[in-house]
């Protein structure tokens, strides 16, 4: 079973050694699965504990001024991880202290220290350290003399382009879903636990399953096709969904994920729901009355229907 520690200060997570790969991981793309399944082998070869380091929130959302969207939760992350074959998780807190350390301090408090690492395993571009002053130069010179060796993994490419957190982010605001997915070696998916809404979908003649994604900013908004996945199944429910901030009705602009089931019928709060992204429809837009927003939706289900193979005229029944 995998363990997640989340403080610099601590006893050491693997007495015995370890191969330890360190990075954001947002999405956990081909890239970093291909980096995870690195340090997994090599650390069964060598009979070490394979770790992870990460951070959260993420560093880049840290130090930006507007919010940063991001592929993966910090449940979605963790539960990679997992599957990847981590046996152990250092989630550090990404604050003002952790920050400040220097890059020999990190290297000497988190690596030697914490995780007794014996290689180390990054993407060519890491840095680290405070004003990011440490680098694979660094690791490279000083790894030797504190009883590691640093290793980078080349980058994945794919169609002659490196794969990338940014590259995805953009295909998946494009609301280029067919794109992503080789990216990211999966199609795109957001979960989460469903929440009572306001029910107007209900009322309208759409009943929707809410997830909130409060402080979480996502790569995509609008109206799309999508397949639902409920509990532990795989997403293979049709529906449509709304990602945003409802601007017909709504008067305070928190981000919600909508989804209307097609032909679903039963009781769906409190239960973790996973929704694939199969296709954009539109953007979002202000109506001049429900009235029109309930035409809009008809539509909007018609469509889906048709993008997901089903017949679009049930939508009208």
């Amino acid at each position: 079973m995998m363990r997640l520690s989340r403080d610099v200060a601590g006893s050491t997570l693997a007495p015995g050694g370890s191969v330890v790969a360190v990075g954001a991981f947002d999405g956990l793309h081909r890239g970093h699965q291909a980096l995870l399944a690195q340090v997994r082998e090599r650390a069964a070869e060598l009979g070490l504990t394979p770790i992870v380091v990460s951070f959260e929130p993420l560093p880049r959302a840290f130090f930006s001024p507007e919010p940063v969207p991001r592929l993966s939760s910090v449940r979605e992350k963790l539960r990679g991880f997992d599957a990847a074959g981590m046996e152990q998780v250092l989630l550090l807190r990404f604050n003002r202290a952790l920050t400040s350390m220097s890059a020999d301090d990190f290297v000497r408090r988190v690596l030697v220290d914490r995780l007794s690492a014996h290689e180390v395993w990054v993407g060519a571009d890491f840095r680290f350290g405070h004003k990011r002053s440490g680098d694979v130069a660094m690791l490279e010179r000083v790894g030797p003399e504190l009883g590691f060796t640093a290793r980078t993994m080349p980058s994945v490419l794919l169609d002659g382009a490196r794969v990338s957190a940014t590259r995805v982010r953009m295909l998946l605001a494009a609301g280029e879903f067919a794109g992503a997915a080789p990216l990211l070696g999966r199609p795109f998916v957001i979960d989460g636990k469903v929440e009572y809404g306001k029910q107007l979908g209900r009322q309208l003649g759409y009943p929707t399953a809410n997830i909130h994604l409060r402080d979480r900013t996502s790569p995509v908004h609008g109206i799309f096709a999508v397949r639902v996945g409920l509990g532990e199944s795989e997403c293979n429910w049709p529906g449509v969904a709304s990602l945003g901030v409802r601007p017909t009705v709504n008067e305070v602009p928190e981000p919600l994920l909508e989804v209307h089931l097609f032909d679903f019928e039963g009781d769906l709060y409190g239960q973790r729901m996973a929704v694939e992204f199969v296709a954009k429809l539109r953007d979002e837009q202000k109506f001049d009355n429900l009235d029109a927003l309930t035409v809009q939706m008809a539509k909007d289900a018609r469509q889906a229907r048709e993008l997901l193979g089903m017949n679009p005229r049930l939508s009208e029944a």
